[in-house]
This record gives structure tokens, C-alpha cells and sequence, in this order.
């Protein structure tokens, strides 16, 4: 019998009212072949394109798994998807089911997660809970992986991939509900994960694909369109906006996608219906104690009903511009393709304005690839609201006419790659086996990779090269040879605090020079594999004085070597963190770095991690430095110098409102307790809200 509605999932009646009140009731292909293997506890991967119902099959099975008492790992690659996903899944809440989220601290044993029925994590989180032997996983029965495509991408695939492969390791008859996108060779990851394949091309908003030129729509049907205007792209965004559609604008980068915002914004304004929501959105992006000249640009952008979103916003930043999209208050993004590939915001018309961007390991501009096109243009149409998706291609010339439709829209998906015979990736995980003494002989280690994805693709990964690692380990300290291989206090150390090796071998380093400063610490974990440094530009001259102002721990290459240019990258990223504790203004810090607000907080968070690896470390190497590096760590979370950090620990006080209180006399939590809240609401930044707040912490 085929299941049409979801009245005919054979699920309980609680999960089918939930679903259904959501919006759902018919459904659609890619859910009727994939549901009913997956509710009898098969592997299914479903590789169909954006927004076509693969979620609700695994949130379907993992519900009904969980009132069964079966526990769920849901993996999705980025910490905005994990949110997305829980506000999707927390609905099920109602019926018992306990659903906890787990994407940062990678030096805890997960313990707290134990009792949730189903547990959201990203891949490197997953990683790190098995590192350090969260028991919780054993009782796990169903992993879910959300995008599971990106196991072509070098950063985040082969962390998937190993975890994946662990995983069915550990569990034989584990079910894996693999979703992702459109891709040429889902059946052989099908294949490697021993699941039934659910493969489709259908769309519950058809997609017409064209590419835009001289003010003309040329689509894949051979049929074009004359758009009004003036033949540019403002025109392509004004008609999908006068129809009473949304648009999203993918750039190349970011300043693209703030100075083509700009020039939208009065040519929207017009069609602005609800103001409303678009000044709360904007008072949302300024929330906080700083603002910064990027925040105030944005605000007024989204003002006039357009917004730009790249990784240099704050995550919350570009959480409000999300939620205003979805809501219909911001008519058109400009983005980057980060926001294709993270939380869902369908749009009647996506515009792809630029096909080329630069690469810095090319040197110059280089075509963005298909799949990540792909991606953007599966964004066009939404359920429920359109009746169709547009996916446009912008030609700036005759000739890119013909060569964009050959490229991204004739042409078929390439396949995808398993990227874990990387050296950098090899030395990460293969320390992982060992120190978990997950698999601790060569032969061993040689059985678990071929299990993986690789091996399955490529037939074979040379033992050669894993015992290049492994000799590599043993000579720098992080394993012995007692019959088996061994991880030492280093190794396992390492392998625990979710760093590379190759850092920790800087970290050593830095910790066993016989002289050490607070920036010398600055410049060690920027000088790590897993701090991606700044790039150096024209105008950075003072570096030069910064290297002669300072003491390093770690050796200084010689002006005239090649990596002296890498070395003046790591010393203007420890500049910017040095700033940053210093108790700079953001401001400052985005005018002298030419970064936004959410690299400050990118890189600050992977310095606290950094640094609270070396203090870790430093119990094994130079105990002495353990109290310094514990104030430099808080200094790091909270972006002061240490005579506030008794002040920013109290909850709605940070670095701004801290000095406030300290230049005013209150120098302590103490201090505070004599204060009456007019006069704390009368310091500057401090307003009567908040000086109710310390009283109720202070009291």
C-alpha cells in the first residue's frame, strides 16, 4: 500500500498531529520512497534537491525511534544548521521526547547529553564525543547525516567521514539516514554505507534556470523574457519585488555583497509594506554593546527592505536578517554562498551576479564550481508561496551567454570526493585511533581505513603513507611502541583537546622557550595549523615594528625567507587579538584589520580554544605558566584587560559596560553591593534595566 498523506505514515498519532500542524499532509515522491525503509530501520541515503522533504523523513523516523526508546545522533555540518534543526525538532518535546544540542567545547565528555533522546551535534562535535568516550553513544541507533555531500569539502569532510566510519564500526547494525543534496555518485556512497538509495530530481516548486543578459531572461527551455529597467541586475531584483517575490543576490564576495546592498536599497524602498518588523530587525543587528560602522550600514540597508549576509556579520546579526527573510520583511540578501549552504531561505528569484571568485592558493580568479551553484539555485521557490523558482545566471558579455548555460546549467553535478587521504587529515585522525585505542597495531589502522569512504572510492589508501604518520607520531612524542602503539600524556592530550598535532607541536614549543610573554602566547597559537591567519596587505607596514617590539618563543624567520610572509600573517592576527584584550573598540579593530565583527569573533573563539589547549598542555610542559594562562583565557572570552575581570563575569556586563563601572569607582562584585541602582543607572551605558540586573546578582 503506497503512503500518500501523512495520516498513512505508520507512526504514533502524537508525531502525525505535530507534523500536521506544521502544514504537512500530502507527501511528496522523495518521502514516500524513502520513509518506509527508513521506518523499518534501513540505511537510506536520499539525494534529492533543496527543500524537496528529505528532513521530515529522518525527523519522522528518529521521533517515532525515540518513543520506542532507541536514542538518535542527528550530525549536520554547521552550528547554524544544529540550530535550525532543534527549532524544527523541539516540537516533538510535547510527546517526552528529549532533544539536546551539543556544537562547541570540545574538551568535555558530552556526559550531560546522556539522557536525550536525540542529540543534534556537529560532525567535529560528534568527533570530539568520541574522543573522549561518551558512553551515551554505545545505546545509539540511528545517526543521521545532514549534508552529507560535503564530504567533498577539505575542512569538514573527513571529519564526517571518520566519524561515519567509527561509528558503523562500533555498531554493525547501525542505521545511517544520510541526507544530501542532487549529486552524480550517490550510489556509490549508498553502496559504502549498505543503504537503500532514494534518488530524484522532482521539486514541490518547479525550477526554471536561465541566464540573464542585456535585459533579457534566455532560459533553459529556449524561451526568454524581457525584463523592465535598464538591462542590469537591479532591474532582474525589482521585477521579482513589484510581483510581490523575494529575491537572494549571491556574490563573490564580501564587499560585493555590501556595496551591491547599497545600491539596491532606495530602488526597494518603494515596495516596503511593514515597517515594523524591518526597524526591529534593524535594532536587532545593533544589539550589544558595540557597534560598528558595518552594523549601523546594515541597520539602515535593512530599513529600506534589503540586507547583505556574509561571515563577517555576528552569528545573531546574520540570525535577524534570516528571520526577517523568512518573515517577508526583508525583500532581498545579498550574500556570499556561505548562506547557501547553511540555514533554509528559499526565495522566489535567486540571482547568481558572479560565477568567478578568487582563490588564494591560485593567485587569482578561478570559476566557483558547479555543486556550489547548485546549491544557491536550489534556493529558488517557495513551498506554499510560489508556483515556480527562478534560478538566474547573470552574463556580463555576449560570449558568457553560451558558456554559463554550458557550465552550471547543461552540465552534469560532478561527483563527489572523499578528501580523507589528505596529510593534514591523516595525522589528525589516525592519532584519534590510537589515543582511543580505537585501533592501536598497523594492521589495525590499515582495517579501519578501509572501511571508509576513501577506500571504498579509490580502492586503496597506501599503507606507505599511513606509516609515514605513524612514524611522524612517534618522532615528535604523541605515540610509543610497547607491542602496540601507545598514545603518551602529549598524544593523548592532544588527540582530547581536539587540536592538530601539528599545533601542538607549537604549543610545546612556545611552552618549553626559556621566555615567554603575553603576546609570545598570542603568536604561537596563531602560528597553529588550526588558526586561519589574516592576510597581510600594502598598507601593514607597522608589522615591521610589531615583530622588533616584541619577545617570541617561537623562531623568527629571516625578512628575506619565504615564510617570513607567513610569519607577518600570524603576528597581524595576534595583533588583532592583542587589541582585542586591550580593550579596543570593535570598531578600531574592523578599521585597522579590514575584518568584520564576525571575524573578531571567530578568531577570538579559536584563540580561547587555542589558549585553553596550551593551559592544558602546560600541566605537562611548564606548570608555572597555568595561572598566567588561565587569566589570559578569560581575558580572551571577555575582551578586557584582567583588572575587569571580576566585573564581566556578571551576567548583561561586558567589556564596555565593565570599564564603565570601574572608571566609576566600582572596581568589584563587592563594591557593587553598596551601589543603589540610581546611581549605577546614572554611569554611563548602564541604564536602569541593567542596574536592576546587577542589584538581583549582587545582592
Amino acid at each position: 500500500m503506497a503512503w500518500d498523506s501523512i495520516d498513512d505514515v505508520p507512526v504514533d498519532e502524537g508525531i502525525r498531529r505535530l507534523i500536521k500542524a506544521q502544514g504537512y499532509a500530502t507527501l511528496w515522491p522523495p518521502q514516500q520512497q524513502g520513509l518506509p525503509p527508513a521506518l523499518q530501520g534501513e540505511s537510506v541515503v536520499l539525494s534529492v534537491p533543496t527543500a524537496s522533504g528529505k528532513s521530515l523523513v529522518a525527523y519522522l523516523a528518529i521521533a517515532q525511534a525515540a518513543l520506542e526508546g532507541r536514542k538518535s545522533l542527528y550530525i549536520v555540518p554547521l552550528r547554524a544548521l544544529a540550530r535550525e534543526k532543534w527549532e524544527d525538532l523541539h516540537m516533538f518535546e510535547e510527546l517526552g521526547i528529549s532533544i539536546g544540542v551539543s556544537t562547541g567545547d570540545y574538551d568535555e565528555s558530552g556526559s550531560r547529553l546522556r539522557g536525550n533522546d536525540i542529540i543534534i551535534c556537529t560532525s567535529e562535535k560528534a568527533d570530539s564525543l568520541l574522543r573522549h568516550g561518551a558512553r551515551w553513544i554505545d545505546d545509539v541507533d540511528t545517526v543521521v547525516a545532514d549534508e552529507i555531500h560535503l564530504m567533498d569539502d577539505a575542512s569538514r569532510g573527513p571529519t564526517m567521514e571518520m566519524v561515519l566510519s567509527r561509528l558503523r564500526m562500533m555498531h554493525p547494525g547501525l542505521q545511517v539516514i544520510a541526507l544530501s543534496a542532487t549529486i552524480q555518485n550517490a550510489e556509490e556512497i549508498a553502496a559504502w554505507l549498505d543503504a537503500r538509495l532514494v534518488k530524484d530530481t522532482w521539486r514541490p516548486v518547479p525550477l526554471r534556470e536561465g541566464v540573464f543578459y542585456n535585459g533579457v531572461i534566455h532560459y533553459d527551455d529556449l524561451t526568454t523574457r524581457k525584463i523592465e529597467g535598464n538591462g542590469d541586475t537591479i532591474s532582474l531584483v525589482t521585477d521579482t519585488i513589484a510581483s510581490h517575490g523575494q529575491c537572494l543576490v549571491f556574490v563573490n564576495s564580501r564587499r560585493a555583497a555590501q556595496r551591491f546592498a547599497g545600491k539596491l536599497q532606495e530602488h526597494i524602498a518603494p515596495y516596503i509594506d511593514d515597517a515594523p518588523p524591518l526597524e526591529q530587525a534593524a535594532r536587532d543587528v545593533l544589539a550589544g554593546e558595540e557597534s560598528t560602522s558595518i552594523a549601523k550600514k546594515l541597520a539602515e540597508h535593512i530599513r529600506h527592505g534589503v540586507a547583505f549576509h556574509h561571515a563577517g556579520l555576528r552569528s545573531g546579526q546574520r540570525r535577524a536578517i534570516e528571520d526577517a527573510f523568512k518573515a517577508g520583511a526583508v525583500k532581498c540578501i545579498t550574500a556570499t554562498p556561505t548562506l547557501a549552504a547553511g540555514v533554509n531561505t528559499p526565495a522566489r528569484r535567486v540571482i547568481i551576479k558572479h560565477t568567478y571568485r578568487y582563490s588564494g592558493d591560485a593567485g587569482c580568479m578561478v570559476p566557483i564550481p558547479l555543486m556550489e551553484i547548485a546549491q544557491a539555485m536550489g534556493r529558488a521557490g517557495r513551498p506554499g508561496y510560489d508556483d515556480h523558482g527562478e534560478a538566474i545566471l547573470v552574463a556580463r558579455k555576449q560570449r558568457q551567454l553560451r558558456e554559463l548555460m554550458e557550465r552550471y546549467i547543461d552540465a552534469d553535478l560532478e561527483p563527489i570526493h572523499s578528501k580523507l587521504g589528505s596529510e593534514p587529515a591523516l595525522r589528525i585522525h589516525v592519532l584519534s585511533l590510537i589515543a582511543t585505542d580505537f585501533a592501536v597495531t598497523m594492521n589495525e589502522i590499515v582495517d579501519f581505513f578501509n572501511r571508509t569512504f576513501y577506500v571504498h572510492q579509490h580502492g586503496v589508501l597506501s599503507s606507505g603513507q599511513l606509516e609515514d604518520i605513524v612514524s611522524f607520531l612517534e618522532r615528535e612524542g604523541f605515540i610509543v611502541e610497547k607491542g602496540v602503539w601507545t598514545a603518551t600524556p602529549f598524544g593523548r592530550k592532544t588527540s582530547s583537546l581536539y587540536v592538530d598535532p601539528l599545533s601542538a607541536i607549537k604549543i610545546r614549543e612556545a611552552l618549553e622557550a626559556p621566555q615567554a610573554s603575553t603576546f609570545s602566547y598570542l603568536h604561537a597559537i596563531c602560528a597553529a595549523p588550526d588558526m586561519r591567519c589574516l592576510y597581510v596587505s600594502k598598507g601593514d607596514r607597522w608589522l615591521e615594528d610589531t615583530v622588533d617590539e616584541n619577545v617570541f618563543a617561537l623562531e623568527v624567520p629571516l625578512p628575506i625567507s619565504p615564510d617570513f610572509e607567513w610569519f607577518l600573517a600570524e603576528v597581524k592576527t595576534a595583533a588583532l587579538l592583542e587589541d582585542w584584550i586591550l580593550e579596543r573598540r570593535e570598531q578600531h579593530l574592523v578599521q585597522k584589520y579590514g575584518v568584520g565583527p564576525g571575524d573578531i569573533h571567530g578568531k577570538v573563539e579559536v584563540a580561547e580554544w587555542l589558549l585553553h589547549a596550551m593551559r592544558e598542555m602546560a600541566r605537562i610542559f611548564d606548570f608555572d605558566a597555568v595561572p598566567d594562562l588561565t587569566k589570559l583565557i578569560m581575558r580572551m572570552r571577555y575582551g578586557c584587560r584582567e583588572q575587569l575581570l571580576n566585573l564581566v563575569e556578571l551576567r548583561g556586563i561586558g567589556r564596555v559596560r565593565a570599564r564603565a563601572l570601574y572608571k566609576a569607582g566600582f572596581r568589584s562584585v563587592n563594591d557593587l553591593r553598596k551601589a543603589s541602582i540610581a546611581r549605577l543607572q546614572e554611569i554611563p551605558h548602564i541604564g536602569s534595566e541593567t542596574a536592576r540586573a546587577i542589584r538581583e546578582q549582587v545582592a
